[in-house]
Formats: C-alpha cells, structure tokens, sequence
C-alpha cells in the first residue's frame, strides 16, 4: 500500500478518515494496510481495540489521518459505554467514514444483515460522506454468496458505494482511498511525513503486551484483562518498562501467568522483541499480574487506561 496516490489532482488535501463498524470487523487490519505498518494491535478477538487508534498516511498530494475505532455494540457496562462514545467521538470528528462489514460472517444468511447492521445504519444515516467496505471476501469461497450479501447491504444503506475488500490481503484498498481522499477538504499537512501515529510510545507499549496477553490466552481472560505502564525510564540505549497486568478473578491470574510461568514468559519475550524493533533500543520489561475485581467499572482504573476522562 505504500506505492498508493491520489491522481486526481494537483490540491494538497489534508482531513481524518474514521473506520467504523461492528467488533471484530477488520478496523485495525485496514488501518494497517492502508498506512504500511503496524500501528493498531490486531487478534481474532472481538473488541481487542479499546481507545481511538491513529494512522497516518503522508503522499505527494495528500495527509489523511485515520481513526480506528472501537466496536460497536449493544453490550452494558462501563467499559462498553465508553467504547460506545470513543467510535462515537471518531464519527463525528471525520471528514469521511468507511463502515466495515465482516462480509463473511454473512454469505450464506444475508437475513442477519438487517438485524445486527441496524445499530450501526442508525449511526451513520446523517453523515454524507460514508462508504461500505464489505470485508473479509478472501474468505468466501462461492462468489455468487457475495450478490445476495451486496444486495442485502444495498436495501440497509441506499445511496452509499459498497465496496468489496480484503484487508488482510489488500485487495480493494486502493478504490477505498481513491474514493475517500477526493472528498477530503484542502489544507496542509499537520503532521511530519514520516510520521505514522500521534500515539505515545508508552500507549504504544501497553497496546504490544496486551495484543501478546490475548493471543497467549485463548479463554476469555482477554475481555477481563488490561495492562497500564507504571514505569518507563529511558536512556540513550535501553528503556526500562514496568507493566501492571489487571485481571477480574484469581483463576484468569493462573491463566495469564501460566504453568511455571510460561504464559507470562512467553508475552514478555514476544513484546519485547516488537518494542526493540519499534523503539531501536534494548528493552528491559518487567510485568506482574493483580487481580482487580470489577476494574473495568473503576473510574480510576479506566482513567489510567486512557478510556476515560
């Protein structure tokens, strides 16, 4: 995706492209591949996004910062309430949304598409600048699976283009940005042109560990866990990073820390390794795990975790 431009003229464009949709929809697999490198955290498990991710993609004639936000959903709480108003703020800040739908969750039952796309059809109804992306078609075997989903999505959304694409393989990006950049407005660019995201290393590093922590443990400890950087000290070549892992119950404790503590161990080497590419510098982590019942009510807690404020 780095060899992308927009051709259609000579304007410098400059605005924010949010990437909205259901959990576990393809959000931060598409910010990836648009912007060139990981910037957004990425496992099979719904709402692994949980604050608005920045990317930043700099050409010739244009700057576009995109918004990956956090699924949409229904589910109560705190926490998902506040997930709910971060995709929220994302929307309403952009100059133009890209709505993506798991095309394969509904080749086959099209039927479900009115049902479980109307929370986000209600979002996004008054925003003129809106397209479908219908992702993950590289998983859809039979073509023909694809017409009654695309018809489907047409019916929900009238008078918006519906685009097929793979973010995991690239396939459509380019027509989405060819599409988007045009109706960007006119302006200069904010940011250095070799700067991917407005994120912070430190947000950056809780990000890694916990991406590592969902795909270490395959139960459901990942909707209870969180990880908050208490201490980062940092020198010419190292960094030394302190991480505190908050867990629901006792029994996700055993989890995370694994048998002899291999799960922890394998975590803390797989981040470790991705935040000496990222950062140039040896990487000193330490991590420990506290069971936390009901953090993820904890005005405090949430706080400390950017998902409040």
């Amino acid at each position: 995706m780095k060899d992308l431009e927009d051709k259609t003229n000579d304007t410098y464009r400059f605005g924010t492209i949010a990437l909205v949709g259901l959990p576990n929809a393809g959000k931060s697999t598409l910010m990836n591949q648009l912007v060139g490198e990981k910037v957004a955290i990425v496992t099979p498990k719904p709402q692994t996004t949980r604050n608005r991710i920045t990317g930043i993609l700099t050409k010739d004639n244009y700057q576009v910062v995109f918004l990956d936000t956090p699924g949409i959903n229904k589910a109560g709480g705190r926490m998902n309430e506040l997930l709910n108003r971060a995709a929220m703020e994302g929307l309403m800040s952009a100059d133009v949304v890209i709505l993506l739908i798991d095309a394969s969750r509904y080749a086959g039952k099209p039927n479900l598409i009115q049902k479980e796309l109307k929370i986000i059809q209600d979002k996004v109804k008054n925003f003129p600048n809106v397209f479908i992306a219908a992702n993950k078609v590289d998983r859809i075997r039979d073509k023909k699976n694809m017409l009654p989903v695309i018809d489907e999505l047409s019916k929900l959304f009238p008078e918006r283009d519906i685009l097929p694409v793979s973010a995991l393989r690239g396939e459509g990006c380019r027509s989405l940005l060819s599409k988007s950049i045009p109706l960007l407005p006119e302006g200069s660019a904010l940011y250095p042109e070799d700067q991917i995201s407005t994120l912070p290393m430190r947000f950056m590093a809780a990000e890694i560990i916990r991406e590592k922590l969902f795909i270490q443990t395959r139960q459901e400890v990942p909707y209870g866990l969180a990880v908050e950087i208490e201490s980062w000290e940092e020198n010419d070549d190292l960094i030394r990073i302190g991480a505190l892992i908050y867990v629901l119950r006792s029994s996700h404790k055993s989890i995370v820390i694994g048998k002899r503590g291999q799960v922890l161990k394998a975590v803390g080497m797989e981040a470790r390794k991705e935040l000496e590419e990222l950062t140039d510098k040896r990487i000193f982590l330490e991590s420990w795990v506290k069971v936390r019942p009901g953090w993820n009510e904890n005005q405090g807690i949430l706080c400390a975790l950017g998902l409040e404020s």
